[in-house]
């Protein structure tokens, strides 16, 4: 009989880790087994024989990102894939730091998720279009990102949505935290660039803008 492809999902939102659960389940080959929060996950992981880890982001407790981290450092050989919603760069880039080799996103994960598993088993690393079009465009922006004005991946983040037009509420809302957080990343972001506007940061960044209101 051939061996099933044991799959560890680490979800903590009820219907989504039965969608996902059955999904695996449901294909010849594959076995998967639910933990509901990071803690229980990265204890039960490392003393079980799975082949693949999938893992949410935005956990109860430990997010999914440090719990990654921790498994990785117990058992470097294990392919984890990152399965959530966040498709921001710092999410990204945190999560493939810690050790990830595979981010896929939710809302697109049930039609190409066995893929993505087959995938990450075999040795690849797949992600979402959305996400290896970030990663991409990272390394297209030498200047900007971790060179002469030392932005963050966050703030780079935050000015690619206001070269977009949206305003301060509108990013805080698509980044699921406070005006008065993005408020400090742009005044942080104006100290860096020595500008006084959004619009002289972003001219000078060399980001195309919308015509907005400052």
């Amino acid at each position: 009989m051939e061996k099933k492809i044991r799959v560890a999902l680490v979800e903590d939102h009820l219907e989504i880790r039965e969608g996902l659960s059955y999904i695996i389940n449901s294909t010849p080959g594959f076995f998967c087994e639910v933990f509901e929060n990071a803690e229980v996950a990265a204890e039960g992981i490392l003393q079980d024989d799975y082949d693949i880890v999938l893992m949410d982001i935005n956990l109860p407790g430990m997010n999914g990102i440090e719990c990654t981290r921790i498994i990785k450092e117990k058992n470097p050989n294990l392919p984890i894939m990152m399965c959530t919603a966040y498709e921001d760069d710092e999410n990204i880039f945190k999560a493939l730091a810690a050790g990830a080799k595979g981010y896929i996103l939710k809302r697109a994960a049930g039609d190409n998720l066995i893929e993505a598993i087959k995938d990450l088993h075999n040795g690849g690393s797949p992600m979402s279009s959305a996400i290896a079009r970030r990663v991409v465009d990272s390394f297209q922006r030498p200047l900007i990102t971790g060179g002469v004005f030392n932005l963050t991946a966050r703030e780079n983040e935050i000015l690619d949505l206001l070269s977009q037009g949206f305003r301060n509420k509108e990013i805080a809302d698509r980044l699921f935290v406070s005006v008065n957080t993005i408020r400090t990343h742009i005044y942080n972001i104006y100290e860096k660039l020595h500008v006084q506007n959004r619009v002289e940061a972003l001219n000078k960044t060399g980001r195309k803008h919308y015509a907005f209101f400052l």
